[in-house]
């Protein structure tokens, strides 16, 4: 049965934290040079992705944009918060992820957006500084003036719905504590000034307390609290993260289901990466590294089941880093040396070298999730969403099940989640091969 969908009306506000980062300038003037039939959507799927209806002898395969009822680039209304005041085209040119004349030719738009004050506590985020931050006697006074935000953009631009997605920097790492345990003592919390809520949580309450999806990019701990699932759940409000999975753990979610599916065996992983931007100064942090640290590690234990299959990855060991090296700016680089085993034990390598670039592979996903959040919140989902595991490293999920990192298990996840929101049957790659006469696919009834 299909699912009732709000038609996606008017315009639709993507709200980013972190307006003025490498990721989202990248993502924003990309997009308007999109629209004014400049450049491609490469790297989007929801705007260059098809998607398989039906048996393949039916040869039906729509892009995804035509099956679903996707928000129009067209419709879509820019803004956020950063710390630094100043218009996204000039901080585009500081990124320097973007040649010259490319943006140059959405000089005029990029100038007219312009960032909101942030909430900003430097404890989170040691390595930079903020001149362009509100001001409260407490977080929870600081969450209402996110909310204030929220309301005045929507209604200063007559939109019908906004999605916030933060795009910011990484936090420090920190463990979920009482304070995150319920919306109760969540919100007791922001008015006491717990240190244990962070500046991307109180962006999440706002989103989801005005009604808006919230997507988090980062990997640290945020919209996955217990605290904010519920008030997601309450105010039936999707919600998504975490971690943009663009370089070398996009690799690792590829290659380490290669690895089982052969029944290869693995003693060790090491994966380095130099990055030169705003995010690898950040990243320089031991305690910002820690929160990234963990969110790269735990991708392969869940891939390769190690409690199943002992024999190959009981012992294995991972190593990552992350070296900050400013002349590499945005180009970023990662290494892997894999050391893997076969037939009777015998070792093997794999090495992988990625010279990818971070912020070019990150912003098409920033369009797709904030068109997915959107489609989501249409289509009455709410809560964890997640059929969206295929964009992030670590991607959340219900406390009863066990995440899935294999990018074509989330691949085929994704797609079947949109195929039965339009009522049309999942896709299960079943042949007949003598069992089923004439048929393909097994279609009940």
């Amino acid at each position: 049965m299909k699912r009732e969908i709000e038609n996606p009306k008017g315009k639709l506000g993507i709200l980013s934290v972190g307006l003025n980062g490498a990721v989202t300038t990248t993502f924003l003037a990309g997009t308007l040079a999109i629209r004014k039939g400049k450049k491609k959507p490469i790297g989007s799927l929801t705007q260059m992705g098809t998607i398989r209806i039906g048996r393949r002898i039916d040869n039906n395969f729509p892009l995804i944009k035509d099956f679903v009822p996707l928000a129009n680039l067209n419709d879509l209304v820019f803004g956020g918060w950063d710390i630094r005041n100043e218009n996204v085209y000039e901080s585009a040119i500081s990124a320097n992820v973007l040649e010259t004349n490319d943006l140059e030719t959405v000089k005029d738009e990029m100038k007219r957006i312009k960032p909101m004050k942030a909430v900003f506590e430097k404890r989170f985020v040691k390595k930079l500084d903020g001149d362009w931050v509100k001001t409260g006697s407490t977080k929870y006074e600081l969450m209402e003036s996110l909310r204030e935000d929220i309301r005045n953009f929507k209604k200063e631009n007559k939109l019908d719905r906004v999605v916030v997605i933060w795009s910011a920097s990484t936090e420090i790492f920190i463990r979920e504590s009482e304070v995150h345990s319920s919306l109760k003592f969540f919100e007791e919390g922001m008015k006491k000034n717990h240190p244990d809520i962070s500046p991307s949580m109180l962006y999440a309450y706002a989103a989801l307390a005005e009604g808006a999806p919230f997507v988090m990019g980062a990997p640290n701990l945020s919209v996955e609290i217990p605290a904010l699932v519920e008030l997601s759940l309450k105010n039936q409000v999707p919600i998504a993260g975490k971690d943009y999975k663009t370089g070398q753990t996009l690799v690792k979610t590829v290659i380490a289901p290669m690895l089982k599916a052969r029944m290869l065996g693995l003693h060790g992983w090491f994966s380095t990466n130099i990055l030169g931007n705003r995010d690898g100064e950040v990243l320089d942090e031991p305690d910002n590294f820690k929160t990234k640290e963990e969110s790269k590690l735990s991708v392969i234990d869940t891939i390769l089941q190690p409690e199943l299959y002992p024999d190959l990855y009981n012992k294995y060991y991972h190593k990552v880093r992350i070296n900050y090296y400013p002349p590499r700016g945005d180009n970023k680089e990662g290494w892997d040396n894999i050391d893997i085993f076969g037939w009777m034990g015998y070792p093997m390598q794999l090495k992988i070298n990625f010279l990818c670039r971070d912020s070019i592979l990150a912003a098409p996903i920033v369009l797709d999730l904030a068109l997915f959040a959107d489609l989501a919140l249409r289509s009455g989902m709410y809560g964890i969403q997640e059929w969206l595991s295929f964009y992030f490293k670590s991607p959340i999920h219900s406390k009863e099940k066990v995440p899935e990192h294999d990018l074509f298990i989330q691949l085929m996840k994704l797609k079947n989640t949109l195929r039965k929101l339009m009522g049309v049957n999942p896709i299960t790659h079943l042949d007949s091969n003598g069992i089923e006469e004439s048929v393909e696919e097994y279609y009940p009834d």
